[in-house]
């Protein structure tokens, strides 16, 4: 929920399946951590309400929330959908490098395609202007999330009529227009969930504000589900024909152009109609609305700007920044090394519906042991076990190609993976819980959306920058030699498409892939004995050392 004055918005864990099934930790858990403390704090406001008042009428609807739930189904309904919407070009986003990958493109143009992932991490630096600036008479977040939903539904309408030959151009897909146009597509989502988080919080009524976080949480998750795993799997024809049909077709049951085609329009008509049927704060018949103060953009970037100059926020947004270099060669790049190798990109994808009740579970296990004064030592103890579970991604993909036969690859070879996958996220998610628990022990109350978004901010840049820059040095990092054409190599695409004129073949000698997880091992643990002690004294700096000295 994104406003100037608590700035509580979420930053963008993006489930990113193409490098796996999980590229990058960055969407659902910081949603609730951060949904949950604007709420708790709005929920704090209203009960200073209740008790300051003696209306009997008002203590029975805080005793009996069920009422006023059943009364707010229409809102609760709206707000699904909408994240539902906001999920759909997150998953379409995250299905494009699969099927890239599938068409042989570089890896240096699979980095440039995950800029894709970055506008989720950097909404809070654009979020001051989406609460500041509005029309009044149409309301304060329907003055962004009409508009920004409009530009949805054209540029999917638009796609889907050029997206064929954006994959199918014969020089190979057209990697800076699908990057461009899907990071148009990110930002416009991005936008539109800081619009949505703040109405979430006047739409719904004080006592059933808490059901945002979970309106967000199932919506944003089911969005991504179709936009990636469904779509994925009815876009391929192997698995259609397979589980789906009972005569066997060249093409899936859908392709990505419908697809596009499909959500544009159910963008455009249902945006339409939350513009002509919907009113902002219409349905509350409270005498006292939830009120949402304002700051200027101005005040806001001078906080932000002030809470980083702190020396312990700032020694520790340096140590967010560099902690996931050493997990970036397998989060980024193990899961298309998988489907360069054969492996099905909807058989991936469709491994991650099994994880669903472990990626639930894990957080609220692993919060019983972060709750303390010392939840960094969670992170700490967790590192050297994701590093090794990077070492065991490169195994994998080693051994990939050593199980497969003619029908595909056996069931144990699945399970591995899904073994492997389950493993990669109880890491994940021990450091991921361990980092928010910090963050949120340390923020100043007085100030604490504002202080949480911007840790949580640096904390997906930590996890993006070394995706990017993993996926873009593979291809200098592999070395291959040109076998059957004498006097000829492969050290450029120009001189590898001269041997293959000249009747040879490019052969990978040194795979980038595994010298880069070697490396990133190597740097993980040069990390974790350096500067891993330092993460952890910083739990004993003072309270007053994470204070903020502004006057606001």
């Amino acid at each position: 929920m994104e406003r100037s004055d608590l700035l509580t918005h979420k930053n963008g864990r993006q489930r990113k399946m193409a490098g796996g099934l999980l590229l990058s930790e960055n969407l659902k858990d910081n949603d609730r951590m951060e949904m949950s403390s604007s709420e708790s704090e709005v929920e704090g406001e209203s009960d200073g309400l209740i008790k300051s008042s003696d209306s009997e009428g008002s203590f029975r609807r805080r005793a009996k929330p069920q009422q006023g739930v059943r009364g707010e189904l229409g809102n609760i309904s709206l707000l699904l959908f909408l994240y539902i919407l906001q999920g759909i070009p997150l998953g379409l986003g995250g299905s494009i490098p699969l099927i890239l990958q599938g068409k042989n493109v570089s890896y240096k143009d699979q980095a440039f395609f995950s800029f894709v992932f970055w506008p989720f991490s950097l909404k809070l630096f654009w979020a001051p202007l989406v609460d500041a600036l509005y029309f009044s008479k149409f309301g304060r977040r329907k003055s962004w999330l009409v508009p920004t939903q409009y530009l949805l539904g054209i540029f999917m309408i638009w796609l889907s009529c050029t997206v064929n030959e954006l994959l199918q151009r014969e020089g190979g897909p057209d990697i800076v227009t699908l990057t461009l146009v899907f990071f148009m597509l990110s930002f416009l989502a991005a936008t539109q969930d800081i619009a949505v988080d703040g109405w979430a919080l006047t739409m719904l009524s004080r006592e059933n504000v808490g059901y945002a976080s979970t309106c967000n949480s199932v919506g944003q998750t089911a969005g991504y589900f179709l936009g990636n795993v469904l779509f994925l799997a009815l876009e391929s024809a192997d698995f259609c024909n397979k589980y789906l049909r009972t005569e066997p077709k060249d093409t899936g049951i859908v392709t990505l152009s419908d697809f596009l085609f499909f959500w544009g329009v159910v963008f455009m008509v249902s945006t339409t109609l939350v513009a002509i049927l919907k009113r902002e704060n219409g349905h509350v018949k409270e005498k006292k609305k939830v009120k949402e103060e304002t700051k200027s953009v101005l005040e806001t970037y001078k906080l932000l700007f002030t809470i980083i100059k702190m020396p312990t926020v700032f020694t520790f947004c340096v140590l967010l920044l560099t902690a996931k270099i050493g997990f970036s060669a397998a989060d980024a790049v193990t899961g298309l090394k998988l489907v360069e190798e054969g492996v099905p990109k909807e058989q991936l994808a469709l491994l991650a519906v099994p994880l669903v009740p472990l990626q639930i579970l894990l957080p609220v296990i692993i919060s019983k042991y972060t709750a303390g004064p010392r939840p960094l030592d969670i992170f700490y103890k967790a590192f050297p076990f994701r590093l090794l579970i990077g070492l065991e991604y490169a195994v994998l993909v080693w051994w990939t190609p050593l199980v497969k036969h003619e029908n595909g690859f056996p069931f144990y070879y699945y399970a591995v993976v899904l073994l492997s996958y389950a493993s990669h996220q109880v890491a994940v998610y021990s450091m991921y819980v361990a980092c928010m628990a910090f963050h949120a022990k340390v923020s100043d109350p007085l100030i604490g959306g504002t202080y949480m978004t911007l840790l949580n901010t640096v904390t997906n840049l930590g996890g993006n920058w070394p995706s990017t820059v993993a996926l873009w040095l593979v291809d200098p990092l592999t070395t291959k030699e040109c076998q059957g054409a004498p006097g000829q190599s492969c050290a450029s695409s120009e001189a590898a498409r001269l041997c293959v004129q000249n009747g040879g073949a490019c052969l990978t000698t040194l795979d980038g892939y595994y010298v880069e997880s070697a490396v990133c091992v190597v740097i993980g643990i040069i990390w974790w004995v350096w500067l891993g002690h330092k993460m952890k004294r910083l739990q004993d700096a003072s309270p007053a050392a994470w204070k903020c000295r502004m006057n606001l």
